[in-house]
């Protein structure tokens, strides 16, 4: 379902429409779904073994044993740690490093994409609820001849706020700091919103997979922006 897309005298004029900007574009990130990610997604990210988040272990890893190995990413005792764990449990290939760099990655393209009005790379990384939702605000912004051109400067903080593991599927919610640089265009390419700056903000993304999958990837199935 919200990233470095953070997004004279014309500050003043486009400090309104950055808001407004932004406001759209959680209007889409922030939106959450129940999805039963049980079923094996229909479309692969990549066709290669590995994908986003790497290649599958034949075994668990040394790490598994490591009974600081999720300290930095959630708090020692809690339900995410324990989440954590479970999910170790069930899927060997679970590490924190591969999880972490993929997540990122995965953020980072999911901006992208929706800004560009990607729908390919969107349907291999978003659960069907979640694609429908972005897929309507692009066609919304296409209807009116709207562009927008979205990075993320800076990742500055991952950290893991739920996990779970249950009924054959696992969960994860992260939350991202991030700061984002967007701009906003009409349909003669004129600036209609955006930041001189990059803008700070925090959300919250649950991605889900079911061990079982031969689909390394994790989807992207519920998103909420705290601001």
């Amino acid at each position: 379902m919200n990233i470095e897309q953070a997004f004279d005298p014309s500050i003043l004029v486009f400090a309104a429409l950055a808001v407004f900007v932004l406001w759209k574009l959680h209007s889409v990130l922030g939106v959450r779904s129940e999805r039963d990610a049980s079923a094996p997604p229909r479309n692969r990210f990549s066709p290669s073994k590995g994908g986003l988040f790497g290649p599958r272990p034949a075994a668990p890893a040394p790490a598994a044993l490591d009974a600081e190995r999720w300290t930095g990413l959630a708090e020692q005792g809690s339900k995410a740690w324990a989440g954590l764990d479970a999910i170790a449990a069930t899927d060997p290939s679970f590490t924190r490093e591969r999880f972490i760099e993929g997540a990122r990655k995965a953020y980072e393209m999911i901006v992208s994409a929706f800004a560009k009005g990607d729908r390919d790379t969107l349907r291999r990384l978003l659960s069907s609820e979640v694609y429908d939702n972005f897929a309507r605000e692009i066609a919304s912004r296409e209807a009116n001849g709207e562009s927008v051109e979205t990075s993320v400067v800076a990742i500055d903080d991952t950290r893991v706020e739920d996990a779970s593991s249950e009924r054959g599927v696992n969960n994860v919610t992260l939350r991202f700091a991030v700061k984002l640089l967007t701009t906003r265009r009409d349909r003669e390419g004129k600036l209609i919103g955006g930041e001189e700056h990059p803008v700070s903000i925090v959300d919250l993304w649950t991605f889900a997979r079911a061990p079982a999958s031969r689909d390394p990837n994790w989807r992207l199935v519920a998103t909420e922006s705290l601001h």
